[in-house]
């Protein structure tokens, strides 16, 4: 187990997974310190990640000592990010800072560049530098990565050591560059790196650009619903608490050396259990009815499959079972009851 006192650098820690993550440290039985970054850009509704962030000083109040501090700053911004992490000197970073979005990424692919490229280019300089003059350094990288970069892999399960070299969107392609700028840092200057592959993440906080937030926006406003594919898509989706799980199994256990001798590996982390769009979205809308947020299914258009789309996600999670006895808990029908209380609760009540 790791020793009292870590201090942790979460970056992207207003958004979904970040939050979730700096949450379960604070409250964990480690005495964990959380650094959290993140820029506060308004790809989405910024009072969401406001909320998340409340939550977190909240949690933190619970303490008799302070435990987070948050630091506003982009990635992008190499001397910021110097600055924070020789102000705190972190035993561990987890990077879940990225511009995230398929179809988004079409459209606006400056922006995945300087996030997803520029950003964690200079994280891994600011690791790489955090040796110099014989300082202990970063003890542990860890990284999301996305389920995306299997690409037109027509393979499934999706496993790592399929190959990752056709991908379908401006998003995956930087995801599966940042996977080999991280074997390059930690080849040559001994970095120990995790990556992990995150299978279609969804729960209370999510993202509103997700198809299950966004459905449940257009249900709740009597909009009709477009599906791609007309249904006929495959989704490993995967609960945010498991995610969870999966990332502090990671974190707890430290970097595992691979065959290459080099302390880097890349593993899935998925629900292990595709998911058909159209059984999806009838979940869904069972629990809003019983929630008593609508009265009537939603009238849904049945659509072509869109650019960037791939069929179907499937994630081979056998790495992540052998290595930390890693197994979700939380199927699609429970994690959607789940999501629908928070909404409730939160746009609702």
């Amino acid at each position: 187990m790791l020793s009292k006192k870590k201090v942790i650098l979460v970056t992207g820690v207003a958004g979904f997974v970040g939050s979730h993550l700096a949450r379960a440290l604070l409250l964990s039985n480690h005495s964990y310190v959380v650094i959290g970054i993140d820029n506060m850009n308004n790809y989405y509704d910024v009072s969401l990640k406001e909320a998340r962030l409340q939550i977190l000083y909240e949690v933190n109040t619970v303490s008799s000592e302070i435990r987070f501090f948050f630091e506003r700053a982009d990635l992008a911004d190499r001397q910021t990010v110097e600055r924070i992490v020789v102000k705190y000197a972190p035993d561990i970073v987890v990077n879940l800072a990225a511009q995230a979005g398929i179809r988004y990424s079409i459209v606006n692919p400056d922006v995945y560049i300087q996030s997803n490229i520029i950003g964690f280019y200079n994280l891994l300089e600011v690791c790489r530098h955090s040796y110099d003059k014989g300082r202990k350094g970063i003890e542990h990288l860890i990284f999301a990565s996305s389920s995306s970069v299997y690409g037109l892999n027509m393979k499934v399960p999706y496993s790592t050591d399929d190959k990752t070299d056709r991908p379908v969107s401006l998003y995956a392609a930087t995801k599966k560059a940042d996977e080999l700028l991280a074997h390059v840092y930690s080849k040559l200057y001994g970095i120990p790196t995790t990556g992990l592959r995150l299978f279609t993440v969804y729960g209370p906080m999510g993202r509103p650009d997700m198809a299950y937030f966004s459905f449940t926006n257009k249900m709740v406003k009597g909009e009709k619903i477009q599906i791609f594919n007309n249904g006929d898509m495959y989704r490993d989706f995967t609960y945010i608490d498991d995610i969870i799980v999966g990332i502090l199994d990671v974190l707890d256990k430290g970097p595992v050396v691979n065959y290459d001798k080099i302390k880097f590996n890349i593993y899935n982390i998925g629900g292990h259990h595709p998911e058909k769009l159209s059984y999806f979205v009838e979940v869904l809308e069972k629990s809003l009815i019983e929630a008593h947020i609508i009265n009537k299914p939603t009238v849904k258009e049945f659509l072509p499959m869109q650019p960037g789309d791939v069929y179907q996600t499937y994630a081979d999670i056998d790495e992540m079972v052998r290595a930390f006895n890693f197994h979700p808990q939380v199927g699609l029908e429970e994690g959607l009851r789940r999501f629908v209380e928070w909404y409730k609760e939160y746009y609702i009540n």
